[in-house]
């Protein structure tokens, strides 16, 4: 390792954006990843403006070009009649009111471009089937205790030194812990289902590049297109007390349909949903921030710092927003990582502890029961798309 390289823990969305944008200002990262390989994972992902203005930055623009959707609304609709109550325009906002265009893509088609991208990058280097368990700060930097695990073998445990430490190892963080934040992640009482389908079967209205939010007692459903259009992300949100750290838990059809009943759900909301044979289903956890997040040369970023519920289609980026600014603090202060770290905190701890609130307003929003659905949705078809999509200025106006 170099004398000002940075070592990263987790090579998620998170971790490997901010290994290409310490790169890109040419900053020598070790990203460490405990899975043995970086296979295909997740669900769909929204990304709007202030997250894609940092992956075209970095040149991630061309290698996206070939999966993404541009969805020209987000529209949202009624859960147990399907009735439109809003539609937010994109197609014209983008360019004209942000300078960035909004997409929706499978995460693992994001993670592909990033691997690639680090792959033809030489200052970066990726170790797989190994953790961070522990660190120590001295005058050099930090010195991290990283354990590889074979499998049939005892775990071989390497010292590296580094100038800086990065947790970008998500929700249940290993090095949140090591910094002295052992509290455990707020489960929301919700869990939520998710499917990828081919768009070919479904209807026109279905496979169209809009991102559709159905809005209902109790529950919400999400649904847009992704791998250029030949597939459509089916999440659905439903209060439960079923809890599991695991991201990826297997869910039948009826166990899906039973929680989106026909009493409270449009026919074609239910059409949509019945239409996948399997599912995953996880729990959804924020927690609370950390003050702060970091300590000397170490600091955490994305889930890491701040897992946030997904009802505000920010978790992934936030996380591209928190490399973009750590990078560039980073490169600020060459001779002093420490205090170029506790920058980056004190910039990214506000905008993200408040899409956080937003998140979790938006959880009590978009499950009302009646009467207060009614007069939501009334206030919703007052607004206006135009206006509704203001009240998102504050997000996707963010610059670097």
């Amino acid at each position: 390792m170099t004398a000002n390289s940075v070592l990263i823990a987790g090579a998620g969305i998170a971790g490997l954006t901010a290994a290409l944008a310490l790169a890109r200002r040419g900053i020598g990262v070790t990203l460490i990843e405990q899975a043995e390989k970086l296979g295909e994972a997740g669900a769909g992902i929204q990304l709007s403006p202030n997250a894609t203005r940092v992956l075209v930055a970095l040149g991630l623009g061309e290698r996206l070009k070939a999966t993404i959707v541009e969805p020209f609304a987000i529209r949202v609709r009624a859960g147990r009649s399907g009735r439109e109550i809003a539609t937010m325009r994109l197609d014209t906002a983008m360019p004209d009111r942000y300078g960035a265009p909004y997409w929706v893509i499978h995460r693992a088609d994001l993670q592909k471009a990033l691997i690639e991208a680090i792959a033809d990058e030489p200052q970066i280097a990726l170790m797989l089937g190994a953790t961070v368990d522990g660190f120590a700060i001295d005058p050099a930097g930090v010195r991290a205790r990283v354990s590889f695990q074979t499998l049939g073998s005892p775990a071989k445990r390497v010292d590296y030194g580094a100038a800086a430490l990065i947790g970008a190892d998500g929700l249940w963080s290993r090095l949140r812990a090591l910094l002295g934040d052992g509290a455990a992640p707020r489960f929301a009482g919700r869990i939520a289902f998710r499917a990828i389908v081919p768009a070919a079967p479904l209807s026109a209205q279905d496979r169209a590049p809009v991102v559709n939010l159905w809005i209902g007692a109790g529950g919400h459903l999400v649904h847009y297109p992704v791998r250029a259009g030949a597939a459509v992300n089916i999440v659905a949100v439903c209060g439960d007390q079923w809890q599991s750290p695991a991201w990826s838990t297997g869910a039948g059809r009826e166990e899906v349909l039973a929680r989106f009943p026909a009493a409270a759900w449009a026919a074609a909301a239910r059409e949509l949903l019945a239409t996948p044979d399997h599912w995953r289903k996880w729990a959804l956890y924020d927690r609370e921030q950390s003050a702060p997040w970091g300590r000397g040369p170490v600091t955490l970023l994305g889930d890491a710092a701040h897992p946030m519920l997904p009802f505000l289609a920010q978790g992934a980026a936030m996380a591209i927003e928190d490399a973009a600014v750590l990078a560039r603090e980073l490169a600020r202060s060459p001779a002093d990582y420490a205090a170029a770290l506790r920058h980056y905190e004190r910039e990214r701890w506000p905008r993200t502890a408040r899409v956080q609130r937003e998140a979790r307003r938006n959880d009590v929003r978009y499950h009302l029961r009646q009467p207060a659905a009614f007069i939501r949705d009334a206030m919703l078809r007052a607004a206006g798309g135009p206006r509704l999509l203001a009240r998102y200025d504050w997000i996707y106006r963010w610059r670097p």
